[in-house]
């Protein structure tokens, strides 16, 4: 029996949907469900390496978030690939899956610290990236791209954070990818 028809006798309405698209399994999920599933992927499915956590934010559409679990059969050999999404309100948390796999402890911080996404019963929620207490999510949509002021002008830039004419830049040409790459402006 497949993974995904194991999740579906085993789960039934709280997969939502199944997207299989160039050889990629896709499930979307019920967010109430979504742990027990991801814990039957890892425990009876032998889905033993957790790949990525993501999440997408759907700025202006309800629920906002989008979480996204890449997962992948390593030890059994059969090296297959599932993924798991489900929605989440913003007003919402996320159950954390560190309990079944070590590596989403980072992952799941990550996500926090770019979206500010929180997880239940997680170890050590706290930033991986930006320091502590900076008050901003930098991957949300309504984050804006100038960046916004700061009242930190030890740590952090005291005027919005400089985008163009930043320390790399790239020269419009024909010429090959070596020479299209980002280059300092130091090496020119």
């Amino acid at each position: 029996m497949s993974s995904t028809s194991s999740l579906q006798s085993k789960f039934g309405a709280a997969i939502l949907e199944t997207i299989e698209f160039r050889g990629e399994t896709t499930l979307i999920v019920d967010q109430k469900a979504a742990k027990d599933i991801l814990r039957f992927c890892k425990e009876e499915l032998e889905f033993d390496y957790l790949v990525d956590i993501s999440s997408l934010d759907n700025l202006g559409i309800e629920p906002r978030w989008e979480m996204v679990y890449e997962l992948c059969q390593l030890g059994n050999g059969s090296n297959e690939h599932l993924r798991i999404k489900y929605a989440l309100a913003e007003t919402e948390k996320a159950d954390t899956v560190s309990d079944l796999w070590e590596t989403a402890n980072w992952h799941e911080r990550e996500v926090y610290d770019m979206m500010g996404i929180e997880f239940n019963d997680h170890p050590d929620l706290r930033r991986i990236l930006m320091w502590e207490g900076f008050p901003y999510f930098p991957l949300r949509k309504d984050f804006p791209l100038a960046g916004r002021p700061s009242d930190m002008p030890d740590v952090a830039f005291s005027d919005r954070a400089p985008l163009e004419g930043g320390p790399f830049v790239t020269s419009p040409t024909q010429a090959s990818t070596v020479h299209r790459e980002p280059r300092s402006r130091d090496m020119d």
